[in-house]
């Protein structure tokens, strides 16, 4: 009996621990506030998007000024200003506290990703000069806001309505400034003995990390991924708190930034041997269509007193839609052992085949196949670490006369440039919007995204590489040459190394990453050969992280003769290849001037390709059509000749243009005569907040193809037109409802995938007319108007092809609604657009429609942003209300955690019939 019950409890009691260890854990997942959860063998991962308290500005407690470096100011008159150690932080308001500048503490972050051991920064062997309060345990945050991440504190404005605080040009948002956050957590006594990570997928700007109230480290690049090792201060089995300080520099972006934790903050519990941060680079050296050479470099870590022998391996497995393994193996490396010393990193590669590869490639011609590498790390004892890390299988080629040869396909680039804002969003990163953006960029022809001028959000390279988007993926917008006072160019010396080795890293499993840009119209550029050693430091760093890759940086002003084109892969040329002022509607303006370049370089680099990395730079207002209209292929906006300065807005005719910009039209010609040119990325895809060329008084840019809210341009058509040239269209501009025009000259112009275009007029024949070779668009400048219909059948090779009409509109007497999703996950992130269109009594837009809309919802949602594409808008985009804008307004709807059910949305104004429309949240699984 003795000997049973002895035997009972040495089988039970592993089982009981295990059971222990497991409701441990899932209790303290729960406690912390996050998903999801992912387990691994060897690591858990817990996303800590719930349960954050908030406090704008330095508290009034705070007995000291904090900066991260010798604190900036803005002049009230805004004018550049130089960083000074007797300015004041900007919110200090005047105090005379003392000054406590914390780069000494941060910059040791960046020594993991310094190769060179001399230079790496030594920590102060003392704490801050100062006792951070709000750092501490015990600091009471009860009157701190609540929020959930990611968080832009900014985006709920309000404007800034004169500027004097933040221009235009950063969006006229309150991001400048100090934000402050905590979050308290409790790790189980069991995890004892694992490393603990912070990692933060973007903060900005200049973060500085305490926990328990001791300075950990930190980060300055807002738009940089980073991770912090939190194990020396860690309570295991007691509460802690984190406190993240942000410190956003006035005059410091040429764009909106946003603000805050606007990306995903994790917990990561790793064990002290396992694989280390970013550890493992797939790489597919040889691909054929039978067989493809899959190679992986996995690099370990040991944490641990002494040395540990190991024995990795590696399983391939097709990937999901999520990008989880399914199904059983298609193939094993072979095990590879190795010795991993104490406190060392060793990196082992190993090598498996795949048969019959299902390839990773844009549609519509190919597919994004994706497959996952499960790499198991085995220990003395057991497993120690097990990473997924997903992958995709292509053959990618750069041909100098022919650019991108892809799985054997020649693939024109039709590229758009993205800033990382979503509009009434913010900068916060929401996978809902971003995936809104390609579905929409995807109906327009578009294939490949340029990611201006930073590190993109790491759910940004999820969807590209899951929906099949080619991407080139930039780093930096300057160098040591500044573009504003207070940008990059700061902190460059320092942290460009780590900055750019750690964002190759992370990104350079992504299939969707075809090359990458180290720079964008860089000031050195025009510094010679000092200006080419930086442009070479950066590419050596950057060969060092992935060989794989070419590299390039986007030149708006070098020449074919200078040194910094030369250090280059890849030739990016921003607005140069078209030409840069060079024809009569510009010849007035001053500038620089120059030809069209594509020629010039093809010549002095034969051998390397050539790629507009900026084209175009376009700029109109949805719906605003301002006449006379231009009888040019391009010109530049002026008040009176395509804009109105009073208005704020731009000609919709799609011909008007930035001073050093070109129109689609004349970007297409230059493109067609020199086919050796890789391809285009238009400036922009979308408008973004800030910049508001040519009209510094708006919020947002007039650059897109697509306004602000997501709705298109007529601009869109026209590049649909020429990168879906199989899909039978036509689209007539402008809309025909001008009542104060009858009798008067109103041009129309009409985009179409046909070669021959009949236009009608209330059923009478304007005439039909072909594309020549040259010619984008057919015009008819010479319209009367009258009401009724316009009408314009397309032809191709003589046969019918594609139709479609614009009709006068009624006056508005409804409104109608749809949204781009019916159901929602129901974890409070999820979103559904609605756009609401003021219509007459037989359903026609009315394009010239100004109501304001109200919106009121009932369920478990909430109404997290309204806009309506109108750059002069300044009212707050959480606004219940909006403006219609030229007949369409959007509203943004966020499901409610945990709360699953309808969501019955409600759009009224004034005069209208409302309408309605119900999305289903439906429950999830929840950590």
């Amino acid at each position: 009996m003795v000997s049973w019950l002895a035997t009972t409890e040495r089988i039970f009691r592993p089982i009981a621990q295990w059971a222990k260890v497991v409701l441990t854990r899932l209790l303290w997942i729960l406690s912390v506030g996050g998903g999801p959860f992912i387990a691994t063998a060897g690591s858990h991962v817990v996303l800590l998007d719930r349960g954050w308290r908030f406090h704008r500005h330095d508290p009034p407690d705070l007995p000291c000024q904090l900066a991260y470096d010798h604190p900036v100011v803005m002049s009230q008159f805004g004018q550049e200003l130089r960083a000074r150690s007797q300015s004041p932080p900007i919110d200090s308001k005047g105090s005379d506290r003392p000054l406590v500048l914390l780069r000494p503490w941060i910059l040791p972050s960046a020594n993991p990703w310094i190769a060179d051991l001399a230079r790496h920064y030594v920590p102060p062997d003392r704490p801050v000069d100062c006792v951070i309060p709000c750092a501490a345990l015990e600091y009471n945050d009860g009157n701190w806001e609540w929020v959930d991440l990611p968080h832009d504190w900014a985006i709920e404005g309000p404007f800034d309505m004169d500027g004097r605080n933040v221009s235009g040009e950063m969006g006229r948002l309150p991001s400048p400034g100090v934000g402050w956050y905590r979050k308290r957590f409790e790790l189980p006594a069991v995890e004892a003995g694992r490393r603990v990570f912070l990692e933060v997928e973007g903060a900005m700007a200049y973060a500085a990390v305490w926990l328990n109230g001791h300075l950990v480290g930190g980060w300055p690049y807002g738009y940089a991924t980073w991770r912090l090792d939190l194990t020396r201060w860690i309570r295991f089995g007691h509460e802690n708190v984190l406190a993240i300080r942000l410190e956003n520099p006035p005059e410091s972006s040429r764009w909106y930034p946003g603000a805050g934790l606007y990306r995903n903050v994790r917990l990561i519990l790793a064990q002290p041997v396992r694989v280390d941060h970013w550890g493992i680079f797939v790489t597919t050296p040889r691909v054929e269509r039978s067989c493809a050479d899959v190679q992986i470099r996995v690099t370990l870590a040991n944490d641990t007193s002494v040395a540990e022998p190991v024995t990795v391996q590696v399983s391939l497995h097709v990937a999901g839609d999520e990008g989880q393994p399914v199904g059983p193996p298609v193939s094993r490396s072979v095990p590879v052992s190795a010795m991993i010393d104490s406190g060392t990193r060793t990196s082992v590669v190993l090598a498996a085949k795949l048969k019959n590869p299902r390839l990773w490639g844009p549609p519509p011609t190919q597919r994004p196949h994706r497959y996952v590498a499960v790499t198991t790390v085995m220990g003395p004892h057991g497993i120690r670490d097990r990473q997924y890390t997903v992958f995709g299988v292509r053959r990618v080629e750069w041909h100098p006369d022919w650019g991108l040869i892809l799985n054997g396909e020649q693939v024109p680039i039709r590229g758009v440039n993205l800033h990382h804002d979503h509009g009434a969003l913010g900068a916060a990163f929401h996978p809902a919007a971003a995936r809104r953006q390609l579905e929409i960029l995807r109906r327009l022809g578009c294939n490949a995204i340029r990611t201006a001028h930073n590190p993109p959000a790491p759910g940004l390279l999820e969807l590209t590489d899951q929906m099949g988007f080619l991407v080139l993926n930039e780093i930096f917008d300057c160098w040591e040459r500044r573009k504003t006072p207070h940008d990059f160019h700061r902190i460059f010396p320092d942290w460009h190394e780590a900055d750019l080795r750690a964002f190759i890293r992370r990104d350079r499993n992504h299939p969707s990453v075809l090359l990458w840009s180290i720079g964008n119209e860089v000031g050195e550029q025009y510094t010679g050969d000092a200006g080419a050693l930086v442009a070479e430091r950066l590419y050596r760093i950057a060969k060092e992280e992935d060989p794989t890759r070419p590299i390039t940086s986007a030149l708006n002003w070098a020449k074919p003769d200078m040194p910094l084109p030369a250090v280059l892969d890849v030739i990016g040329l921003n607005y140069q290849g078209e030409g840069i002022r060079d024809t009569e509607p510009y010849a007035h303006l001053k500038g620089i001037r120059t030809p069209p370049q594509y020629q010039a370089f093809h010549e002095r680099f034969p051998n390397k390709v050539i790629l507009s990395t900026e084209t175009a730079a376009a700029v109109s207002t949805r719906g605003a059509y301002l006449f006379p209209v231009t009888s040019h292929k391009s010109a530049p906006v002026q008040d009176g000749d395509g804009g109105n300065r009073e208005l704020g807005y731009v000609s919709a005719y799609e011909l008007y243009t930035a001073e050093f910009g070109s129109s689609p039209d004349k970007v297409f010609a230059a493109l067609d005569s020199h086919p050796f040119v890789a391809g285009e990325f238009v400036w922009s895809g979308f408008d973004y907040l800030g910049e508001p060329t040519p009209y510094p008084r708006s919020r947002s840019s007039y650059f897109g193809i697509i306004d602000l809210a997501g709705f298109p341009k007529d601009r869109y058509y026209l590049y649909q037109s020429r990168w879906r040239p199989d899909l039978p269209m036509v689209h007539i501009l402008p809309h025909w409802t001008w009542p104060e025009r009858v009798g008067q000259v109103t041009p129309v112009h009409v985009f179409t995938t046909g070669d021959e275009v009949e236009l009608f007029l209330n059923g009478r024949s304007l005439g039909r007319k072909r594309k020549e070779p040259g010619t984008y668009r057919l015009r008819w400048d010479d319209v009367v108007y009258e009401p009724g219909v316009l009408r314009a059948v397309a032809y191709r090779q003589g046969q019918a092809w594609a139709s479609a009409k614009v009709r006068t509109a009624g006056e508005a007497a409804r409104l109608d609604a749809t949204a781009d999703r019916k159901t929602i996950r129901a974890d409070g992130r999820d979103l559904a657009f609605v756009e609401v269109q003021v219509t007459d009594a037989s359903g026609t837009l009315v394009p010239r429609a100004f109501h304001r809309i109200r919106f009121t919802l009932d369920g478990p949602g909430q109404i997290a942003g309204t806009d309506n594409g109108d750059p002069t808008d300044l009212d707050p985009f959480p606004s219940p209300s909006r403006r219609a804008f030229h007949g369409r307004c959007l509203v943004i709807v966020r499901s409610q955690r945990g709360c699953s059910g309808l969501i019955r949305l409600t759009a009224s104004a004034d005069g209208l019939v409302p309408v309605a429309l119900t999305i289903r949240s439906r429950s999830c699984v929840l950590p």
